[in-house]
């Protein structure tokens, strides 16, 4: 199996070479370039083709929201996750919303880090759990896409069911036990889920069930006695 190609930006260059040096120890991963800023960002990933971004959010030049928004448009193939120390609302949000396919912070452990690349090219959405609840209950608050609201009713049955258990956090394979059918089937049955609703990716559809109804946002916990 070939390694993740990973493209590394943020400003802060001793940051970056940290993380390239973790996942050039890593089995399975290969830095094919790094940036500075959103700009240059965008530049590298047209260049060198790679197969996740981890992406800063607050950067000079151009941000990481705006530089997942160019990504998405131009390579929509390319996963992109937020990697930051930023947990602000609006952040969060505005970086979902333009495409990112995860968003991590970055007091996260190295092994989380390798596990979270490798969920979101299994198809998941690596968030971490500081932030999970946070996101889900800024979809719930904010009106998202009109479309959304009116395309709910076109969902089957099984896509609602489906669309039910990716909001309370399901894998794909965990959803296809649950179900007993094949993993292929509920990918299948997401990309029509993501369609109807004119989403872009698992958390979109997420926030779209909690903010419906269909299921309540996780309870946040809290660490210590």
């Amino acid at each position: 199996m070939s390694a993740v190609r990973v493209v590394l930006v943020d400003d802060q260059q001793l940051f970056r070479k940290g993380v390239r040096a973790l996942l050039e120890d890593e089995d399975g991963f290969e830095v094919v370039g790094e940036a500075g800023n959103g700009a240059q960002g965008l530049e590298t990933v047209l260049a060198t083709h790679p197969d996740v971004v981890l992406m800063d959010v607050q950067m000079p030049v151009c941000t990481g929201v705006e530089a997942t928004r160019n990504i998405k448009a131009q390579r929509p193939e390319t996963r992109v996750i937020m990697l930051t120390v930023s947990d602000v609302d609006d952040d969060l949000f505005d970086a979902i919303k333009a495409g990112a396919d995860g968003y991590l912070l970055k007091d996260l452990r190295p092994e989380e880090l390798f596990q979270m690349i490798r969920c979101v090219m299994a198809g998941e959405t690596p968030i971490s759990p500081p932030v999970a609840s946070k996101l889900l209950g800024e979809f719930r608050k904010r009106p998202w896409r009109e479309t959304a609201q009116a395309a709910g009713s076109e969902l089957t049955q099984r896509e609602k069911e489906i669309l039910q258990l990716v909001a309370s956090g399901l894998s794909n394979a965990e959803i296809a036990a649950r179900l007993y059918i094949v993993e292929g089937t509920v990918k299948n049955h997401i990309h029509n889920i993501l369609e109807k609703l004119h989403l872009q990716n698992r958390v979109q559809a997420a926030g779209f069930a909690i903010r419906e109804g269909l299921v309540h946002p996780p309870a946040e916990t809290h660490e210590g006695p």
